[in-house]
């Protein structure tokens, strides 16, 4: 629905003035038009593929989560990158890992990140599980191998024996094992934002700017990548389609899905972000260079649609990207198994890069 159409909606809810069956018609062409491009979250945990989701599984993905004994150092854990207080991420512009190594990208928030078609900022993973593994592996996060991990986890008997209880006859403690685990707690951790009741007929849970900002949304073209149950999340779309930012925002040496497919037309193309919680993870884009949430607007806007936006529209559209901050769900802190004798020694050597 175009601008001018909002404008009375906008306009009575500002004033307060009622107009009638007409303001009736436009709440409800705005809802509908939405639901074209948008779906609200889902009211349960959603099903992952080959990885039944048991209470089990949950609370012993939580564990291993929590738990920095999955990294080299005894020091990083999947909380460390992913803090379920702030969002989702870290808040840096490139996380710290393994012998304080800056990472070459932004974490991307876990909340809601089972519902994105793949993960990472190159869609290296296919989902949660294939994405737990990398980070422990990767010799700049937690430098860890999977027979070291197995090690480590088969050293305490109530892992051993946690892991019996939730995978029966599947050879209990593994490295794939452990991943599912993590990808079944990952995915409760769904936020249900003011947007998702407005999608599901609350007329008063998004305020007259955030309505006029859900409709530039949609107007000015930025649904046509940030679409969907996660409102991004999903295909993968050069990073200045109309005009490249410059090496401050869009770093030369990063080519994006390029380093996945070694294709020509993958070079600085990335998946399209999740905006689901966006007024809460900055700093914003994979360089993490941007930490002002209307100023990361203006540049998608001017990079990706060849748009310059007046403050007016931008910061509504910020306070429509602001309606999907959500609420998190309650999760408390595991105690974990004590080491044994037997239990790896830490270790905060840092291996020789890989060619």
């Amino acid at each position: 629905m175009k601008q001018f159409t909002l404008s009375l909606l906008v306009t009575t809810a500002l004033t307060g003035v009622v107009a009638g069956p007409a303001l009736a018609l436009d709440a409800t062409a705005l809802r509908e038009t939405a639901l074209e491009t948008f779906k609200p979250l889902p009211s349960t945990v959603p099903a992952v593929n080959d990885n039944p989701i048991t209470a089990e599984k949950i609370e012993l993905g939580k564990m291993l989560f929590f738990d920095p004994r999955l990294s080299a150092s005894g020091v990083f854990s999947c909380y460390s990158c992913h803090n379920l207080t702030t969002g989702g991420d870290d808040n840096l512009e490139t996380s710290i890992g393994h012998g304080w190594q800056k990472g070459p990208r932004n974490a991307p928030t876990v909340l809601n990140s089972v519902l994105n078609e793949a993960q990472f900022w190159d869609g290296r993973a296919d989902d949660l599980a294939a994405q737990a593994k990398g980070p422990i592996e990767a010799g700049v996060e937690m430098a860890n191998t999977p027979d070291n991990v197995v090690a480590t986890l088969m050293s305490m008997p109530d892992y051993v024996t946690r892991f019996g209880d939730t995978f029966p006859g599947e050879g209990s403690v593994s490295f794939d094992n452990m991943a599912k685990a993590i990808e079944a707690f990952e995915a409760t951790l769904l936020t249900p934002a003011p947007f998702d009741a407005w999608l599901n007929g609350d007329d008063g849970a998004m305020t007259a700017d955030q309505l006029a900002g859900l409709d530039l949304f949609m107007d000015k073209g930025c649904a046509s990548c940030h679409s969907g149950v996660n409102v991004g999340g999903h295909g993968y779309y050069p990073f200045g389609l109309i005009e490249r930012p410059g090496a401050d925002v869009l770093p030369e040496g990063d080519k994006g899905r390029f380093a996945v497919t070694d294709t020509v037309d993958d070079a600085y193309v990335f998946r399209a972000s999740p905006l689901r919680n966006i007024g809460i993870t900055a700093p914003y884009f994979h360089s993490g260079k941007v930490w002002d949430l209307k100023v990361a607007v203006q540049i998608m806007a001017e990079s990706q649609l060849g748009e310059v936006l007046s403050d007016q529209e931008a910061d509504q559209i910020v306070a429509y990207l602001d309606s999907l901050t959500g609420m998190l769900p309650e999760v408390s802190v595991p105690v974990l198994p004590a080491e044994t004798p037997t239990t790896p020694r830490p270790t905060a050597e840092i291996l020789p890069a890989a060619h």
